[in-house]
């Protein structure tokens, strides 16, 4: 079984909006003084606090006067948004994410129900305390048979209604096939494919580039607090969320392509993180969005029953020759074209790395490699870190 989520958008009446936008309200409350005080008590007295006496501290916030208001609101939401703030904080001592981060009531909001808060009665979503239920435009059918095991309902900084519903279900493997692809990520082609294609970045950032810079300007002429830049904040967000539903949507059919159409796929496991700290490229490469890439074809891959391989991304799969392994000193970013010194083959700089991304990948997969050592010049080796379905 394998779970997966159904995401919908749905319409609240006025009823439900005001009572999922206290619930979330009352969620970002809770979050932020619980993230008040856990930082608070490290920085005075370098004590840790628990998600079992932040969840203590919850129940006595409810008896105090002030703050009687969150009864008023399902206690699920509540208890899992200190679940998220324990995750949260979980993956930044363990070095994979920042420091957590207050919530912002601008930034729009998310309010997730267990089983215990919501009920699933003929094909319809009743949450907590709301007697009629969801009006969701089901844009595709839930799998028959599958129940929801938990709900999370997301307001987007545009006003937007959202509901993620997470099902468990058998997903089919697809048939196997014998295609085997290495993609090498880039900037001017977002990807190029060993098998000589490239697809065009679509840079969706710069096709909206000049409407959010005028949005943006009306909106810092606004007198903070008015109504009129509340109204000039919702249009640069919409801007925004086009951009950001158009990126997603574009990459969301190229990896379902790729997995249908091969069954083997390496890539470089690149450390976007680092790359991004370059100001000339930061733009350009938060537009192309590779770890997204990566990491839905990583999961994809899971489903269907495809291998993906990342091969180690010191590897010099552009400065390699594909024909006689010649690696080449220096080869700067402007050289898109290169011709061996060692066999006089032409290459293209990219589809090269691609058939060398290919030919190391299918290294790790029969034999394995070796793990490059730390504070050791890279010699071409690469390493393994194939992700396959059982």
């Amino acid at each position: 079984m394998t779970q997966k989520a159904f995401k919908y958008r749905f319409y609240p009446t006025p009823e439900q909006e005001s009572l999922l936008r206290r619930t979330m309200g009352c969620t970002r409350l809770v979050y932020n003084r619980a993230l008040t005080i856990r930082t608070e008590a490290w920085y005075n007295d370098q004590k840790r606090v628990s998600y079992n006496e932040t969840s203590a501290m919850l129940t006595e916030w409810k008896k105090q006067d002030d703050l009687q208001f969150l009864n008023e609101v399902s206690c699920v939401p509540l208890q899992q948004g200190l679940r998220h703030l324990q995750k949260a904080f979980s993956n930044f001592f363990e070095g994979r994410a920042k420091y957590p981060t207050f919530k912002k009531k601008r930034n729009g909001g998310s309010a997730e129900f267990t089983k215990s808060a919501f009920k699933w009665k003929d094909g319809q979503v009743f949450l907590a305390k709301c007697a009629e239920p969801l009006a969701i435009r089901w844009s595709r059918e839930l799998p028959k048979g599958a129940t929801p095991s938990t709900i999370t309902v997301k307001l987007s900084p545009t006003g937007r209604w959202t509901v993620s519903l997470l099902v468990d279900i058998e997903i089919e493997p697809l048939p196997k096939c014998s295609n085997e692809l290495g993609v090498d990520l880039g900037v001017t082609s977002l990807v190029a494919l060993s098998n000589g294609e490239k697809i065009a970045n679509p840079k969706g950032f710069n096709a909206k580039r000049r409407q959010l810079k005028k949005a943006q300007k009306v909106l810092a002429r606004k007198q903070k607090g008015s109504n009129n830049r509340h109204k000039a904040r919702l249009k640069v967000a919409k801007v925004h969320q086009e951009i950001s539903d158009a990126r997603k949507d574009f990459l969301h059919k190229l990896t379902t392509r790729l997995v249908r159409e091969n069954q083997t796929i390496a890539v470089e496991n690149l450390a976007v993180k680092n790359m991004v700290k370059n100001p000339k490229l930061a733009l350009s490469i938060s537009d192309a969005s590779w770890r997204e890439l990566v990491r839905q074809l990583e999961y994809k891959c899971d489903w269907y029953g495809r291998t993906l391989i990342e091969i180690d991304r010191w590897f010099p799969s552009s400065k390699r020759c594909g024909n006689c392994g010649h690696i080449v000193e220096k080869l700067p970013l402007n050289i898109r074209e290169w011709d061996c010194p060692n066999c006089g083959s032409h290459h293209d700089r990219d589809i090269n790395a691609a058939h060398n991304i290919l030919a190391a990948g299918l290294a790790v997969k029969v034999c394995g490699a070796n793990v490059r050592p730390d504070r050791h010049k890279s010699d071409g080796s690469c390493y393994e870190a194939e992700r396959s379905k059982k």
